[in-house]
């Protein structure tokens, strides 16, 4: 009866770690888009855009290092909205495959967004996550972003 509880410890245990959840708490600063192009729409109340642009990690627990981002914006002189995608090279070389979708509001430079992690390269190969950020917009057309949420690897 011991062996038994002791095997059925052990396979809680690897079972709990296989699936293991990590927090994931990073902090970005992304630079004015390197490219971008916007069309105003008839309505003169509305543009839309697409944007590309990289961003460096100023702080992580999990070791991200830099990522850059291609997104699709609808802005208003009040709000903006956009969803993307954001591909994270890892400290290792590794990549973190991101999709989002955010808003925001241009005159009180504010803005957040949802994110999942929809998989990788190399052990980050079946990554999963999700989670938000809280954004800065600044003056120059650089933004600053607080992430936090949880991950598994999947393939560590």
């Amino acid at each position: 009866m011991r062996k038994l509880l002791v095997v059925a410890f052990c396979v809680v245990v690897l079972t709990s770690l296989a699936s293991a959840q990590n927090n994931l708490e990073t902090k970005w600063h992304c630079a004015k888009p390197a490219a971008e192009q916007s069309y105003q729409a008839p309505d003169s109340v509305h543009s839309y855009g697409a944007a590309q642009g990289s961003c460096s990690a100023t702080s992580s627990k999990t070791g991200e290092k830099s990522g850059t981002y291609t997104e699709a914006v609808d802005t208003t002189k009040t709000s903006l909205s956009n969803h993307g995608t954001f591909v994270v090279t890892m400290d290792d070389g590794d990549k973190t495959y991101y999709s989002y979708s955010g808003t925001g509001n241009p005159p009180k430079k504010t803005a957040a967004n949802k994110w999942k992690i929809v998989g990788g390269t190399g052990k980050y190969k079946a990554a999963k996550g999700a989670g938000t950020c809280a954004g800065t917009l600044n003056d120059d057309a650089s933004s600053d972003w607080t992430c936090t949420g949880t991950f598994s690897a999947g393939g560590q």
